[in-house]
């Protein structure tokens, strides 16, 4: 099925939601939404392969939401999503979508937030629930989650639950819904387990296939910062001012109102710029391109459609100051720079919830976007002060200067003050809204548990030394357990089972110390190594790159994770459940060879 569609109202959408898209700047449908929505608004369940990042949150959520009925405030609609990032995301995207539409509500429900909280909601009512698995999974068993009126049920990146082992807790769910309800299932891939479920579970649904071929031009440095600390807007005024080849930029928001208010704030803030948006007639956009060519301008704010086309030589910088919905997007956006030959520059601006589009985009593009280490206030200020130091030595060469030179003779006299005094006055004066040293701090280092993660930098590693940075609990006469083994394969020296670590050792995260937990569940309940990477990742919040060593045995598991848990998370892992099992997360108080449980022997080759 292809289908070429030029905007939302060939879609059949109400215009309560036409209206909604066109504030939100929704000018062209996707591919998978021109194909998906179709579907999904006549009733049919649907199988839909796409990427992640091809749109298709709205291929599922604009459809889904013409269905809701306002007066009845109970779940009509369930989405399941692997991670809390995901879900919070597309819950903040319906939310988004029901711009005019007065009362409804969305409920983002997953592991790592208070059940108190959850329940309070739950019990205050909400037409759309967004959650992981496992914690839809834990309120239908306590019935604090009533699906009785549901209407559609989303599997949001089915391929990514299975990998992360919440496959046997979506088929539980999927067995407790109602039997007459639409369902659309999503998935990157699909591997024989996913496709069973879409046996099992929909009805004749129809199929839409997406191919992404996207490619990249090899001359454009691509580089990421992670938002945090600083306001966007700070963050992209200190990476312009360092820039060392910076010319002209074009900056990509997602809204038309976007494009005005930040062009504002910029102007403010003494730079030339502009907004370039779908609301500019033909006219008014050509001018504002001319500008651009000939230096009046030097950065536009644009949304993606407005900037089509767009082939100005001295575009140095392309800015994603809103991430894109989509790969095409990204590689249309930077494409702006870079062209014929010529070198360019792309940045991305990335929150902690969108890193999982980050590396889509990586994966699509087939190229890395390093970490941008953002410029220090000293760094800006250095900056600030060399161009001034520039712009008054190009005056002094200049001829002509008796006639001020007499000025400031006088004004020495009469104040009784000296020539330098009176420099430090007008250099005060010509700061011209952008001041010589910047107010403010610099943002601090960023916690593994927090939601304002740093990224990682190449390299970086732990300077104190080895002994303390080691936080394995030591036996009675002092001493750590020993590991031997090639490289990062350890093998744990017991007289009893030896633990089957993980088969790709996970990478130590970057500093800080460790602490060894023990959960209730092992290889007698068909545990791998990813399952409880995905529930820890899952319920809280912490990034897979700080776990570290996982130790699975028959009955009970070990794994690392950074010291100075929040309690909110700690708890959470309490009531985690791995392949339906509580892990009951605790400290281990001592070696597997200890007593504390009886191992079976195992034939030596599985050891």
């Amino acid at each position: 099925m292809t289908t070429a569609v030029d905007n939302f109202a060939d879609l059949g959408l109400s215009e309560s939601l036409l209206k909604t898209l066109a504030d939100l700047g929704y000018e062209t449908p996707s591919p998978i939404q021109a194909q998906c929505i179709p579907i999904l608004r006549d009733g049919h369940d649907i199988i839909g392969m796409a990427q992640t990042g091809t749109g298709k949150t709205a291929a599922f959520a604009l459809p889904l939401m013409e269905t809701i009925d306002i007066g009845l405030v109970k779940p009509q609609a369930l989405i399941l999503t692997p991670t809390r990032e995901l879900a919070i995301q597309v819950a903040e995207a319906l939310q988004s979508y029901a711009k005019n539409l007065p009362g409804f509500h969305v409920l983002p429900i997953y592991g790592g937030q208070s059940y108190t909280i959850q329940l309070k909601q739950l019990a205050r009512g909400a037409h759309v629930i967004v959650g992981t698995p496992g914690r839809v999974m834990d309120h239908l068993e306590r019935q604090t989650l009533n699906l009785d009126r549901l209407k559609t049920l989303v599997l949001d990146e089915a391929d990514e639950m299975l990998r992360m082992g919440f496959i046997d807790d979506v088929e539980w769910i999927l067995e407790h819904t109602p039997e007459q309800h639409q369902t659309a299932l999503f998935s990157a891939t699909m591997p024989e387990p996913i496709r069973r479920v879409a046996q099992k579970y929909l009805v004749d649904p129809k199929e839409v296939r997406i191919k992404t071929a996207t490619a990249t031009v090899a001359a454009i440095r691509q580089v990421y910062w992670q938002v945090s600390g600083l306001h966007k807007l700070d963050a992209l005024t200190r990476i312009l001012e360092v820039e060392d080849d910076f010319d002209a930029a074009i900056i990509f928001v997602r809204t038309k109102t976007a494009t005005v208010e930040l062009a504002d704030k910029l102007n403010a803030r003494g730079y030339a710029a502009a907004a370039l948006n779908g609301d500019l007639n033909q006219q008014m956009r050509e001018r504002v391109i001319e500008q651009l060519k000939s230096g009046a301008l030097d950065i536009v704010i644009a949304t993606d459609v407005a900037a089509r086309g767009i082939d100005v030589p001295r575009i140095s910088h392309v800015v994603n100051f809103d991430i894109p919905y989509d790969t095409e997007a990204y590689v249309h956006r930077i494409g702006r720079t870079g062209r014929a030959g010529r070198t360019g520059n792309a940045i991305l601006f990335v929150a902690p919830r969108e890193v999982r589009m980050l590396r889509t985009i990586e994966r699509a593009t087939r190229q890395p976007i390093a970490p941008l280490t953002l410029p220090s206030r000293a760094d800006v200020t250095n900056r600030r002060v060399a161009a001034f130091k520039e712009k008054v030595g190009a005056v002094l060469d200049a001829e002509g200067l008796d006639f001020f030179a007499n000025i400031v003779s006088q004004i020495a006299e009469e104040r009784d003050v000296g020539a330098e005094e009176i420099a430090a006055a007008l250099a005060m004066m010509a700061q011209e809204g952008k001041p010589l040293q910047i107010p403010g701090e610099d943002p601090a280092p960023r916690s593994p548990f927090s939601d304002d993660r740093r990224p990682p930098r190449f390299g970086e590693r732990d300077s104190r030394p080895r002994d303390e940075r080691d936080s394995r609990p030591r036996d009675e006469r002092g001493q750590r357990p020993r590991f031997e083994g090639h490289g990062d394969q350890p093998r744990f020296e017991s007289r009893g089972e030896r633990p089957r670590f993980d088969d790709k050792p996970r990478r130590p995260p970057t500093g800080g110390d460790m602490v060894r937990y023990r959960i209730d569940v092992g290889r007698d309940h068909g545990v791998q190594v990813k399952d409880i990477v995905g529930a820890i990742a899952n319920e809280a919040g912490i990034e897979s790159r700080f776990i570290g060593r996982i130790g699975l045995y028959d009955e009970s598991s070990t794994v690392e994770l950074p010291a100075g848990m929040p309690p909110e998370a700690a708890n959470a892992l309490k009531r985690t459940r791995v392949r339906g099992v509580p892990i009951n997360l605790r400290p281990d108080e001592g070696r597997p060879d200890s007593g504390e449980r009886k191992f079976k022997k195992k034939p030596f080759a599985d050891r």
